[in-house]
This record gives C-alpha cells, structure tokens and sequence, in this order.
C-alpha cells in the first residue's frame, strides 16, 4: 500500500506551502491558502509556484518535469500561463493568480489519479466472479477432503492416523485457498499504472480508459497544434534580385511589423532572432485581401500575395510558386515598383518529436491516420514528412466523428487525439480519446487520456504503458489461478497415494502469503518499466 501510494504522495508534496503576494503595496508571505484569485503573486528563483497564473511581469525558465513529464525547462514569459507545483529555475517574476485551491491543475491532476487508481477495469469482473464462488467451492472441498480421507484412509490405516491426516488437510485446504491473489490482481497494477502514468505527464481517467488503450490499433491525430507546431514560422527566403538576405529582411520586416497578421508575426519573429534593427516606414497601408504597402527610405515597398502581384503588374516566378504551394507553404512576395526583390515561405512546421513518434508508434504496430481541415497538397506532405498511413484532408470540424465511424466500420479499434475542444465529438466517438494540451488550456476531465505535455510523443509512452499494466494483470491473474489449481489439490492429498507428498498447514499459509506476496511485486515492477 505505502509503494502503490508513492504517486499520490509526490504529487501533494508537489504543492506549495506558501506565496509571495502584493497586498495593499506591501510584499507579505501569507499560507497558500490565502492566496485569492486575481492578487499578484511573486516568485524567486527556485521557489516553488504555488497556484495557476498568468505572468504579467518578468521572465523565467520553469522546470514543468513533475507535472507534465517535460525534462526541459520551458521558457516563460509576460502572458504565459504557469501552473502550480512547479519550479522557478531563474529569473523573478510576477503572475496574477486565474486558478486556487482545488481548482488549480494539480488538485485536478491528483484527483484524478486517485479516482482511477480506485476504479474498476473490465477485467478485474473474471477475478469478481471467480471470487464470488470461491468461498463455497472451497469450503466444499475441504468437506469432500476430511471424508474421503475418513472414508477411504480407514482401509489402510488406524483411525486414529486416518482423523489425523484428514483433519490436517481439511486444514491446509482452508488455509492455502485464498481469494486475495485474485482480488489483488487487477487493482494492484492498476493504481501502479496510473500513478506511473502521472509522473510522465500521461492522465489516465480511469482503469477502464486503461485496458481499452491496449486494444487500438488506428490512432487518428489532428494535423495543426498535434504533428506540427500550430504557428506559421518562415522556412525560406528565395531572393530574386541579388541583394543580400539581412538587407532583404530588414526592409521585408519593416514593412511587416505594422501589420498584426500570423504571417506577418513570423517574418517580425524570424527577423528578431537576428537581431535586426527595423526601418522607419512611411504611408503604410494594409491592401485589403491582397497583402500591405509602405515607404522605406524614399522607396515604395509592397508584400503580399499573388492577386497583389498581378495587380502591379509584375513578373514572378511561377514554378517557385507551385513548388511551395506542393509543399504546403504560403509565398509572400516582397517586391519594389519595379520587381520581385524575395519571396518568403512560411509554413506551420512540424514539431521535432512528430516524426520519431509515428516511428515508435509504427513499431508498436500501430496504424497512423491524419485528419485536417487543410487542403490536400498540405496535408500530403506534411503526412510524407512523418510517414503517416493515411490523410483525411479538407475534412471539416462536424465530420471528423464520421470519419472515425468510417475506420470503426472497418473493424478497427481507434484512439483519437485532439485538443479535447474542437474535436470534442471525434473524441466522443473513438474508443479512446486522447486529449492534448498544456495542461492549463484544457479540461483535463473531458477524455480518456489526458496528455499534459501536449506532445505527440506521449502517445507511443501511454500505450507502452497500457499493454505492460495489462500484461501484468494477465500474468497475476494467471499465476492466481495456477497457485490454487496446483495448491488446494496438493494441501488435499490428492498427490498422496501416488508421490507420498502431504502440505504442512503450516507451510500452506506459508504458501498462501507467498501468492500474495508475488502478485503484488509483479504490479510494483511497473514502476521500473521504461516508456
């Protein structure tokens, strides 16, 4: 009981004792659970951040490892969310207070855990029914025991020596019949499984959500947010004109950092990581549907797209064109008056764990599927990217249930991941629903299995983990059945007449704790299993 609590145990420790609050101007230490929503909350360098929050001052790196499973520090900065339990690793930073008390992730977190390791798997019912009979059958067996021993011992023995015998194996009977390697069985390696699930960011709802997730063998993912990053980021420049790249971006991004468009915020973004110093622009002007304009240094700039282009008139270079579009990319063109100076592509890229994830979930035996909104030159090749199965492209919000039916028809066993908001009907329908998030974005509660980290990654983890906490069940309940088949004859006699071989009652309750003893290591190993 003190191993299998270990989970539970590690989260609680997780929460902070106390915070640093303003209050009325002051900076005072007040017990978390004075902290209300909406104060400001300060946090030092390798203090703990005692409630969920939004930092509206300063910046930090914090060790997410204990909630989400996470090794790497995750940058913070002024509008990121922070979650409660976690480490501050360097800088000071203030954050208003969104979540307290209950309410924060981790109170959501270690209450789930400690209603799935309390629920029931479907399996544990052959362990329910068997234990259900046992008793009678058992004390039957034992009766059965003592009077064929009288019956049958008197024609070789006294009857003082046939009592004896029968009573001694009417006794080992009783005693090393027991019912409590059944019944500990399957929730021994449940509450093991779950707890070891939570300290790799993997939430699991319950021991049913558990035993299903074996089964799948079809995971369908979201294409946005789920294999790629969710946000546009540049991945080329092709210049046209012979100038250099820095001189290229630094009158491109100019330009772009009046406007607040997603394309736009990648171009500023990729210039900043370059440390490039914008230009003034003049008469900037956003050209509605088409791209934007301004005046850098006496001249007239323009980006956009390829309407704009057609537009002025001006050459471009069409195969370029096709090739990004094939390979899912979006062109902004930057030109003079005169002519095309770069053409920018920016794409939502693939994050670095998506490829390595559908190779372990391939190694699983898994079937990877892909379903989007986006079009299907996109789609195809962010798929090949990542050498994903299948692709449901153009596939609108209210059709993703029915595209889950589809492959259900065909007698798959499918898990769908999505952010557990706009896929909320796909999820509903799948047999297991994956939801993924960073934890403060999402209700926890609304699918099977809740990974924190928001990572695809997690996915071939949380399955390793559902066959090993399910091969355990399978191996304890079968090794509860053996040592009962083989004991309750042996403690009977039945090896007697044929090896001289009798149970010591005394050995039999030897025996019977042993059983116990066994099934309950077994399920501890999970804690050791590597994901």
């Amino acid at each position: 009981k003190l191993k299998t609590g270990e989970a539970i145990e590690k989260l609680i420790n997780l929460q902070a004792k106390t915070a640093f609050i303003e209050r009325n101007g002051k900076e005072i230490e007040v017990p978390i659970e004075q902290v209300l929503i909406n104060d400001t909350v300060i946090v030092k360098p390798g203090s703990k951040i005692p409630v969920d929050g939004e930092i509206i001052e300063g910046s930090s790196s914090v060790d997410e490892s204990m909630v989400t499973g996470e090794s790497i520090p995750v940058d913070k900065n002024t509008g990121d969310k922070v979650i409660g339990g976690t480490i501050n690793k360097h800088g000071t930073f203030k954050f208003t207070a969104k979540k307290i008390g209950s309410d924060t992730l981790l109170s959501l977190i270690i209450k789930m855990v400690e209603e799935a390791q309390g629920s029931r798997a479907p399996i544990q019912q052959v362990a329910d029914r068997v234990s259900g009979i046992f008793v009678p059958v058992v004390l039957g067996i034992a009766a059965a025991t003592l009077i064929i021993w009288l019956a049958a011992g008197s024609r070789f023995m006294p009857f003082s020596s046939t009592l004896t015998y029968g009573m001694l194996n009417f006794v080992g009977v009783l005693v090393i019949a027991c019912p409590c390697a059944l019944g500990l069985a399957t929730p021994t390696a449940i509450i093991v499984g779950v707890g070891k699930g939570a300290q790799n960011g993997i939430l699991i709802k319950n021991a049913e959500s558990l035993e299903k997730l074996h089964k799948i063998n079809t995971i369908i993912v979201d294409k946005t947010g789920t294999i790629t990053k969710g946000k546009p980021e540049v991945t080329d420049i092709i210049l046209s004109d012979g100038s250099t790249m820095d001189s290229t971006l630094v009158l491109l991004a100019s330009l772009e950092k009046n406007s607040e468009h997603p394309l736009a915020v990648a171009i500023t973004e990729k210039a900043e990581a370059k440390n490039i110093v914008y230009r003034k622009v003049a008469d900037f002007e956003v050209i509605e549907g088409k791209g934007l304009k301004g005046i850098i240094d006496g001249m007239q700039y323009y980006a956009g797209n390829l309407r704009l282009i057609e537009e002025l008139g001006l050459q471009y270079e069409k195969d370029l064109i096709d090739k990004l579009s094939k390979q899912g990319k979006t062109p902004v063109i930057f030109t003079d008056e005169k002519k095309v100076l770069a053409t920018v592509a920016i794409a939502d890229t693939v994050k670095e764990t998506s490829a390595d994830a559908v190779k372990q979930l391939h190694k699983l035996g898994i079937k990877v599927v892909m379903l989007t909104g986006d079009n299907v030159n996109t789609a195809k090749f962010i798929a090949e990217q990542v050498k994903i199965d299948m692709v449901f492209a153009e596939v609108l919000p209210q059709e993703k249930a029915d595209k889950v039916k589809q492959l259900q028809s065909q007698g798959l066993a499918v898990a769908m991941a999505g952010d557990g908001i706009n896929d909320a009907p796909a999820l509903a329908q799948s047999d297991v629903g994956i939801a993924m998030g960073t934890g403060t974005d999402i209700a926890i509660e609304s699918a099977d299995i809740t990974l924190l980290a928001g990572d695809i990654s997690k996915i071939p983890k949380a399955l390793k983990l559902s066959r090993q906490t399910m091969a355990a069940i399978k191996q304890n309940l079968f090794w509860a059945f053996i040592y009962n088949i083989i004991g309750i004859p042996l403690a009977a006699g039945v090896f007697f007449p044929f090896f001289g071989l009798l149970l010591n009652p005394a050995f039999a309750g030897l025996a019977m704790a042993l059983s116990s003893v066994s099934v309950v290591t077994n399920s501890l190993r999970l804690r050791f299993i590597k994901l």
